[in-house]
């Protein structure tokens, strides 16, 4: 029985994902059996959008959805799932070529059951697979319990085989019109809640009578968005023009990932060219959004994010406006330093969070929809108004953007459809781009760079706030002080500081968190040092009000890291501004 031992590093914090030379057929068969099995063990859970007359009720069965993206290799994947899975004695609904958000608004329709292979915005050669079990994708912990159960299942002995048991429900392929129309329609729907004049009741899933005026480019990148994106903004926008929107696994322009450096080169150019309102990007699999303005310039993430958290805000329904308890909006601990204020201004809470969109859709789900929005660095933004699908959605959150723009609210008479008009009023934020740092070697029992790291800053924070007191006359600012080195016990250094040297490294005012790495907010800038979930890398971001305080904030970070490592340093020095 084969013991998958080489395919352990594709089971990663928030999916399945990797080379395609892992994904075995063996690999691929057993992976099935353990999806039957983890889907058969499940509670049937009755869904009302199904009636209870039909031959589709959850009582009897349990229904998956499954789809897949563009990538070669991922639509035999998915039959080859969709067949086991059958085999096993469940109901599969074929939804083809898809986004991420449109197996999970299917999935939704049912019992919240759903699969699709994808590897989102990686390159060509990576395959991978997301799901979604009860309404709520797998943790970390959930992941690696699938992994280990992987040996009970042998593709070439376990597999139920169509000869030995006949096939208790057949396989259901939905047309493609009737996946995109169902997907589309729920969207339309939701504008016609929000902008709907108070005497009118929606009735039906006919577009707005009158389209925004608005010029949208968008660039598809050749995923999974390609065949649904043009037909579904022209729903609401006057002219839509696509780039890249036939669906290629070879992906001839480049990685499908929008966060990639001069990667939206063509949209800004195309904005400029067909003098747009706005430019809009997504990944291969639809659940990343960057934004393009009129004048042909990236919106920072930072800047999207505070965006359509107002939007969310303002938009929310009324019965959350009369609630007693502020809304709240979650964004991962690589943005900028100038968010909090920001959502505190248009009357939210912020709430400082780890970086993963997976982990973000699980505190809105156990948050009785105190949380009303999340963003990412990386371009993942939720809505959570119990309008649609509580999931990063990159295609619904561009239209909630548009509709915004096109559409001014009563309380902003100002309001204006001149995207970079807005931007310009936000703050200035000079910034690196979200850095991969090569993970430095430890020896197998000494802790990682970023608990060394995080120790240390912790005890400079004690001392500063200690010999902040009274009791700093006293003191010798020149004193030398026992380092966090020495308080790790399995470092193999002894270092020293001084109580001048740790004010000047962390200042008073110094806000430290180590929720997710480490992440030091000063009073014109931040800088975040953390482990990568997806691979083995430190992630670094670094922002200021300025250039110098960008510098100033990276030589802070440098001088905290040199004591473990000094080719970190050297490498966090190194780091241009975007």
């Amino acid at each position: 029985m084969p013991s998958f031992a080489a395919q352990h590093s594709l089971f990663r914090a928030y999916d399945i994902r990797g080379s395609r030379q892992l994904f075995t057929d063996a690999f691929i068969h057993a992976l099935g059996n353990a999806f039957a099995h983890l889907y058969q063990v499940q509670p049937s859970i009755h869904n009302e959008n199904i009636d209870e007359n039909s031959s589709q009720s959850t009582n009897e069965k349990t229904i998956v959805v499954v789809g897949h993206d563009v990538r070669d290799g991922s639509d035999s994947m998915a039959q080859i799932f969709a067949d086991i899975l059958s085999q096993h004695g469940l109901q599969v609904f074929q939804l083809g070529l898809v986004t991420t958000p449109m197996m999970i608004f299917w999935a939704e329709q049912y019992q919240g059951h759903g699969i699709i292979v994808t590897a989102s915005h990686s390159a060509k050669d990576i395959l991978g697979v997301k799901w979604l079990v009860n309404h709520i994708s797998p943790s970390s912990a959930d992941i690696q319990t699938l992994y280990q159960q992987l040996a009970s299942y042998n593709s070439q002995n376990s597999s139920v085989k169509t000869n030995d048991q006949p096939v208790r429900y057949k396989q259901q392929q939905l047309p493609a019109k009737q996946v995109a129309s169902a997907y589309s329609d729920a969207i339309t729907q939701v504008f016609k809640q929000i902008y709907q004049p108070l005497n009118q009741t929606v009735e039906d899933n006919q577009p707005p009578s009158s389209k925004l005026d608005l010029v949208v480019v968008i660039d598809c990148m050749h995923g999974a968005t390609s065949n649904i994106a043009k037909p579904l903004f022209a729903r609401f926008c006057e002219q839509v023009i696509t780039l890249n929107d036939t669906p290629n696994g070879d992906f001839p322009t480049g990685n499908p990932d929008p966060t990639e450096p001069q990667r939206l080169k063509q949209l800004q150019q195309s904005v400029l060219l067909h003098q747009a309102d706005i430019g809009i990007a997504f990944d291969g699999d639809g659940d990343r959004l960057m934004v393009v303005d009129n004048r042909g310039k990236v919106v920072t993430p930072d800047h999207l994010l505070y965006l359509l958290a107002k939007i969310a805000v303002i938009e929310r329904p009324q019965i959350l406006k009369t609630s007693l308890t502020s809304a709240h909006v979650l964004f991962d601990i690589k943005c900028c330093h100038h968010l909090p204020k920001l959502i505190s201004e248009i009357g939210a809470t912020p709430v400082l969070s780890k970086t993963g969109s997976s982990l973000m859709r699980q505190q809105m789900q156990q948050s009785d929809g105190q949380i009303i929005f999340a963003g990412e660095l990386s371009g993942h933004f939720i809505f959570n108004d119990s309008r649609f699908i509580l999931y990063d959605d990159a295609m619904y959150a561009a239209l909630r953007l548009l509709h915004w723009l096109a559409k001014p609210q009563r309380n902003e008479p100002t309001h204006t459809t001149n995207l970079a008009g807005i931007v310009k009023g936000l703050p200035v934020i000079v910034s690196t781009a979200d850095h991969y740092l090569p993970l430095p070697k430890t020896i197998a029992n000494d802790c990682s760079i970023v608990q060394q790291l995080a120790r240390f800053c912790q005890y400079l924070q004690q001392l500063v706030h200690a010999t902040s007191t009274a009791i700093i006359e006293q003191l010798d600012p020149q004193a030398v002080v026992a380092c966090a080195p020495s308080l790790c016990m399995c470092s193999q250094q002894s270092q020293s500081t001084t109580l001048e040297q740790a004010q000047t490294l962390l200042p008073v005012s110094t806000k430290l968190s180590c929720i997710d790495g480490v992440r030091l907010d000063f009073a014109r800038g931040f800088g975040v040092l953390r482990q990568s979930n997806t691979s083995q890398n430190l992630t670094v971001r670094f922002a200021g009000d300025s250039i110098d305080d960008l510098i100033d904030i990276q030589t802070r970070f440098a001088a905290l890291c040199r004591p473990f490592n000094k080719t970190l340093a050297m490498q966090i020095l190194a780091i241009v501004a975007e």
